[in-house]
């Protein structure tokens, strides 16, 4: 009987078949590389580690009308909303926060309780309330300035959230007592007043997207540089989500245009969701970027008081501003630092 030989086409086309379904390696965490450069002119891919989920458009439903009434005319409504991603997951924006039931950190500068200290001598620290985290712990003092909005944990536990959730800008001091290693555990919030597009009114425009930044100092010689660790979970305005790469647990942002994008109330965002326990002392985030840090003037703090008034316990501390890599268009960043 003759032999019967295949096509050579037919065992070609069997073999790019195998090779299209066989299993890839996972990407690698790029893990401490807090900003990644992403060439302009290589295509984007988004997906490629755990994708984010998409939205667009503004939130169809208001859930809180405003976290805080406050008289000052600069003060801007901090309003919480849901939306729907197209994968079917339901989100709160900016984001899911304790304002309502966690403590209220002390006052340096808060314009809505009328408390404007012109400098640090003018504090009374041993009026502040003291946290106990740990029975034979060491008493800590932190001073704190977020925009816009912060809650502090330490070794797990909450000790403060920011009395002020949007604006006018204020800055805190927290008083606790916990012993090392102690775990700093930070979730900011960039909050927006078009709720899930990441925008707000601002410089000529109802779409301007806002910026964030976060400076503490600690007494226990802590202050926030490039040391700590930052992830962000809400990405926003983005003209379209295949700008953002995503590399293991790097969310890159760099090629998304953050100068004013012209999608208005057609932007999209992305959303992550958070570790429960992202907070406590065993959960392990050596594998976030590092933090970035910035500068006063790209903070845009210079101008306000309830910063300079108290420069010197930062500057003098030289703590830094951080964020994520993306100072405009992450909107919620957990940032993290044990210190032995």
């Amino acid at each position: 009987m003759p032999l019967k030989l295949t096509p050579l086409s037919s065992v070609i086309t069997v073999l790019l078949m195998s090779l299209a379904c066989a299993p890839t390696a996972p990407l690698e965490s790029t893990g401490s590389d807090a900003s990644p450069t992403v060439d302009a002119s290589e295509p984007i891919s988004p997906g490629l580690s755990s994708p984010g989920s998409i939205t667009q458009g503004y939130a169809p439903t208001t859930t809180i009308e405003n976290l805080l009434v406050c008289s000052m005319s600069r003060a801007r409504v901090s309003a919480l909303g849901s939306i729907t991603a197209t994968d079917g997951t339901d989100w709160v924006v900016p984001a899911a926060n304790n304002f309502e039931i966690g403590p209220k950190a002390a006052d340096l500068y808060n314009e809505c309780t009328q408390t404007t200290y012109e400098n640090i001598q003018a504090v009374d620290l041993e009026s502040i309330p003291i946290v106990e985290i740990d029975s034979d712990g060491e008493i800590i003092t932190g001073y704190i300035f977020a925009d816009n909005y912060f809650e502090l944990y330490v070794n797990g536990e909450l000790v403060a959230v920011d009395p002020v959730p949007f604006t006018p800008f204020n800055s805190s001091v927290v008083r606790f007592k916990a012993k090392a290693p102690i775990t700093y555990a930070v979730k900011l919030i960039d909050w927006e007043e078009n709720l899930g597009l990441g925008t707000e009114s601002n410089r000529g425009t109802d779409y301007h997207p806002g910026d964030g930044g976060f400076v503490a100092s600690f007494s226990d010689g802590t202050v926030t540089d490039a040391s700590w660790k930052a992830q962000t979970f809400y990405i926003a305005p983005l003209e379209n989500p295949e700008s953002v790469r995503e590399n293991g647990l790097v969310r890159d942002s760099s090629a998304a245009n953050a100068n004013n994008p012209s999608c208005d109330e057609s932007c999209y965002a992305l959303h992550y969701p958070v570790p429960e326990d992202w907070f406590s002392e065993s959960f392990d985030a050596a594998g976030w970027p590092e933090a970035v840090t910035y500068t006063n003037a790209a903070v845009s703090v210079d101008n306000k008081p309830s910063y300079t008034n108290f420069s010197e316990i930062f500057i003098g501390a030289e703590a830094k501003f951080i964020w994520s890599s993306n100072l405009v268009l992450d909107n919620l960043v957990l940032v993290k630092k044990t210190v032995e």
